[in-house]
Order: C-alpha cells, then structure tokens, then sequence
C-alpha cells in the first residue's frame, strides 16, 4: 500500500495495493466509495500514479495552509496562473476538431496562456473555420493550416495534442477516428449524450495511451475552486447536505440548432448540467444512490422547429440525489431567466459554506462572485469577493477555460492533477441520466438497479472515480 500523511489536517488517501484491491491506511475499502467517504472530505488530495501503471510513483501535493485568507488564496490562484502563461521553450501544438462556440473560446484561451499554439483545424462548415481564422487575425497570429478530414489530423505528426469541441452526438465517433493516433486529447463536455458511450469512452481511457481530459471547467470557477479548497482541508467539517442551483437564459444559438434536439445534446440534464452533478459528486466524494427529478419544458423553444425537427428540450428541472455515504444533494436548474445567477450551499458538521455568482450576457455588466464559510472565526464568515480580474475572467466562463487548458497543458509534461477524467464525466452523465429518467416516470430511481437493467456496470474498481489516480484538492 502506498500512502503518504501531510500535515494537520492531512489523511492517508487510498492507492491500489499491488497484491490487489484498494486500501484506505492498509484497510479494504468497499466499492472504493462508501468505507472511506467522509475521510475523503478532510484530506489532502494527492497526486498520484498507480504503482501499475509505466508511470512514476512519486507522490507530490500541493498544499494551501489555513494561515492564508479566502481572498489570499484567490490571488494566489491568480498570481500561480499569470506565472505559468507565456513559458519559455517549445510551445506544444494543439489541433482542434470543431470550431464552433466553444472551439473558438478554447482557441482563445490557448492563445491567452501562450503555453501552446494551434496549429490545425477541422470543421466540415467552412463558416466555423472562417469564424475560428478570425481570432488569429485579431491577434497578429498566422492562421493555422485546415485539414481535409480527421485523418490528416490524425496523421499529421507535429500534433502533440486534439481538442474535440464537435457538437456532443459526434464525440464518440470523432473519438474512434483519431485514437489510433494515441495522441493526448481534450474531450469537450459532456463526453457522450448517452450512457453506452460514457461507459465506452471511460472504458477507452483506461487504457488509452495519452491523457483524456474531460472539458468540465466549471470546478475552476474562482467560487468553486475556493469551495473545493475550503472543504478538503475541513473547514465546515464532514458534509451532509448540498444545495446547487443555477437560473440563466436559454440555449444559444448553434450550428444547425443541435442544442435543441435531445438526441443530439443528450437533453439538458446532460448537456448543460454534467458540469452540476460533477461539482455535486465531488464535494459529496460518493456515489450516487437513487435520484428523483421534476421538470419539463415550460418556457423556451415550445414552438421552435429546424428543418422539419420540433425542439424537444427540457427548460427546468429539480433534483434530489441520495449518496451512498449519507449526503443528500438537490439540484434547481431554470434556463428562462433574464440574468445569470449561481449559488451552491454546504452543511457540514461544524457550519454552512455559501457561494453565489452572477452575471449577465449584456454588454457592459459586470459578474460578482463571493464565498462565505459561516464558521466561528473563519476569516471568511460574512463574505467576501472572490471574482477572478478582468483580464482572467476575459479567458472564458469567467476565466475557468483558462484554469482548465493550464491543467491539461500540466498533463502533458506527464503531472496528474485536479481535472475531470472520463470517469468523473461517466458518473455526472449517470446522475443526469437517472434524473432524465425520474422525470419521465415520475419516480425515485435507484441507481444501481436503473444501471443493471440497461446491462452497464460502472461499480468496476477501474470507473470509480474515488479509485483513479486523483490530484489534489487543494490550491496549487
């Protein structure tokens, strides 16, 4: 077994034992979840290779003490991304297939950080390319060469890593095209718009030789990424409750209107929530065990109709998830709304966590972010502000894109680290999936019965995602 302890409020994490199975402090741990959960919340995440993989075994962390304020640590956060912009050396070289709404935000943020270049790309419509060939121009850099087909990317051998930004229903399929290059590759979310894709996918990544990064950046917004912070090193004690909502406007406009459709999107639950039931799944550090949801569609798209299609896709929704360590979770989505406005609340054993975002898609209004740790002598009690500056926030999702591209730049010098896994989109794709399903049935759904019945098992120790090889929690 190997475990590593640091400092006060450290606990050992679990590794694989190499006579097999998985161990918290040289203990079984059952179905890698529900032994060891409420440790999980209190400890210093690690980053770690398996002792069965080629890689290295050296344990690193990174650790934020409690002597630093919540606004400190924000700055830190800050000062840390600004340092790693504009590296000296070779730049890696990014190829991006589909250069939509988000392929040019992840084109925009690659050149902002300067840690790479893009030097291809692959649209089958030449106005996304014409789209994406403008952010080069507005920025003095020479456009990158267009391939012809996925092949040529695939082939081209000065492509280090791919960005798959293509709308949701091709991931799988865009995927099978290109992993016989067995380049790194940077999956947007959701990963699939269907629960045998996810399997299929995470199952791939387990083996695939290069790293997988699924693209849910929002655990990088500056709230969360302080929450996440805060609750690791126990500042509101073990979890019980949390409670995530977000009120927005509707779905933008996309390329022949996919987003509308949910057998191309997956249905909102999926598409638009992966990113809530990531952060849920993570900060309860359990599985899910049974999921109840109301929704429907009230508001947005009711008439709306593209090319013969009629729009079928949810504007609201409430969640309840039951995890198997006890934590209850809900979930209020509402997409008809003027502004945007985020909050996520914590009940933990020694007080309440509160985060709240808003912001608009009107020029020329600013967002606000804040965090509050209603603890006793937490430096944080009545609130602070915790938006990130202008020039980070610019980056994209409030300057989470860039947190995200910085982290998948670090895998490729071979680092683990904070950011989503295949795995970690599997199990938010099953959450969304079970909630799909409670609101067409109108009843609880268990789990693990609900994954049995359509023949998927995702209990195998290899797609738990307490089991991966994790990076830490805690601020770098």
């Amino acid at each position: 077994v190997h475990a590593a302890v640091l400092r006060r409020d450290a606990i050992p994490f679990v590794f694989p034992a190499r006579s097999g199975g998985w161990h918290w402090a040289g203990f079984p741990v059952c179905r890698g979840v529900t032994c060891y959960a409420q440790y999980c919340r209190l400890a210093t995440f690690l980053s770690v290779q398996s002792p069965e993989s080629n890689l290295s075994t050296e344990v690193t962390a990174r650790v934020y003490t409690r002597d630093s304020s919540i606004q400190q640590q924000r700055d830190h956060l800050v000062a840390a991304l600004r340092s790693r912009m504009s590296p000296p050396g070779r730049r890696f070289a990014y190829a991006v297939v589909g250069t939509g709404m988000m392929g040019r935000e992840h084109i925009r943020a690659i050149l902002t950080l300067d840690q790479a270049a893009v030097i291809g790309l692959y649209d089958p419509d030449p106005r996304s390319i014409a789209r994406a060939n403008a952010e080069f121009l507005a920025r003095a850099v020479p456009e990158p060469i267009t391939y012809p087909d996925l092949d040529a990317l695939a082939n081209d051998p000065a492509v280090d890593a791919i960005l798959i930004c293509s709308p949701n229903f091709t991931h799988r399929t865009v995927f099978d095209q290109l992993k016989h290059s067995a380049k790194a590759i940077f999956l947007e979310k959701p990963m699939a718009t269907t629960l045998d894709d996810a399997l299929y996918l995470a199952e791939q990544s387990h083996r695939y030789p290069a790293p997988i990064q699924v693209g849910m950046q929002y655990r990088f917004k500056s709230q969360y990424q302080l929450a996440l912070s805060a609750i690791g090193r126990g500042d509101v004690g073990a979890v019980h409750m949390i409670s995530l909502c977000e009120y927005r406007p509707a779905f933008l406009p996309k390329v022949n209107e996919w987003n509308k459709f949910a057998s191309d999107s997956g249905g909102t639950l999926v598409e638009k929530c992966c990113h809530y039931f990531d952060l849920l799944n993570r900060i309860a550090a359990s599985l899910p065990k049974t999921v109840f949801a109301t929704g429907g569609r009230a508001v947005n798209f009711l008439d709306f109709s593209h090319e013969g299609r009629s729009a079928d896709i949810d504007d609201h929704a409430l969640v309840i998830i039951d995890y198997e360590n006890g934590v209850r979770a809900q979930f209020a989505l509402n997409m008809f709304s003027e502004q945007l406005f985020e909050e996520l609340m914590v009940g933990g054993q020694r007080g309440m966590l509160r985060t709240t975002e808003s912001a608009s898609f009107t020029p020329g209004r600013s967002s606000s972010a804040t965090i509050s740790v209603e603890v006793t002598g937490h430096d944080a009690y009545g609130g602070v502000d915790c938006r990130f500056p202008d020039d980070i926030e610019q980056g994209g999702h409030y300057g989470s894109t860039l947190f995200e591209h910085d982290r998948f730049t670090e895998q490729l010098t071979g680092n683990n680290n904070d950011a989503a896994t295949c795995v970690e989109g599997l199990w938010a794709i099953i959450v969304a999936t079970m909630a799909q399903q409670s609101m067409t049935t109108g009843a609880v759904v268990d789990v693990s019965n609900s994954l049995q019945a359509r023949g998927i098992d995702a209990y195998q120790a290899h797609l738990l995602p307490f089991n991966e090889k994790q990076g830490d929690q805690c601020l770098d």
